[in-house]
């Protein structure tokens, strides 16, 4: 009945940015009539929408682009395209999606942009994690302060396998493991 399309590329630019453009697209499976009476033909989008984000190393937005190729209301939808630009300067893994709803909430941007922009924090994440990783290997060593990404799903909980053997400084053991299950 509907299809709903999220894509994301990432880059990496010759001026040492990193970019990423995600793209939604919605359609029907089915011919429907609009309000006006002209018809939309099924397969064809009413929602073709793209975001372009430009960060740094330390994922701070540095440039930021929406554009709607198609959208249901013309006009008023793209007239909020502009508005977009304000993602510069927020964070893509600190708090990106709060400050995205607080900044873009109700009528002050458009709920199919704001959730394109939902997926921006885990591509930037896959974009870097080569480079940290290669960071990691070459010191040899677990960083001083805690990787962000734990404690942020069930498999990177803190009493969890995945973090006992990929990140052992950072394990909490689960209550009423003993210390000698801990050492092994």
């Amino acid at each position: 009945m509907h299809n709903r399309f999220i894509r994301a590329h990432s880059f990496e630019r010759e001026d040492g940015l990193w970019e990423i453009e995600a793209e939604l697209i919605d359609h029907k499976n089915y011919d429907f009539t609009r309000r006006n009476g002209a018809v939309h033909p099924a397969g064809q989008p009413f929602h073709h929408l793209h975001l372009r984000v430009a960060f740094d190393d330390d994922f701070i937005v540095q440039h930021a682009v929406a554009v709607y190729d198609s959208a249901p209301f013309g006009e008023q939808c793209r007239a909020i395209e502009a508005d977009y630009g304000d993602l510069v300067g927020m964070n893509l893994i600190g708090g990106f999606r709060q400050a995205v709803k607080a900044r873009f909430a109700r009528t002050a941007g458009c709920s199919h942009m704001s959730e394109l922009a939902g997926v921006l924090p885990t591509v930037a994440m896959q974009t870097m994690a080569n480079r940290r990783a290669k960071r990691k290997v070459v010191s040899g060593e677990e960083p001083e302060r805690r990787p962000f990404q734990l404690e942020g799903c069930y498999a990177l909980r803190l009493n969890g396998p995945v973090v006992k053997e990929h990140h052992p400084k950072w394990y909490v053991a689960p209550v009423g493991e003993s210390n000698i299950e801990q050492m092994r």
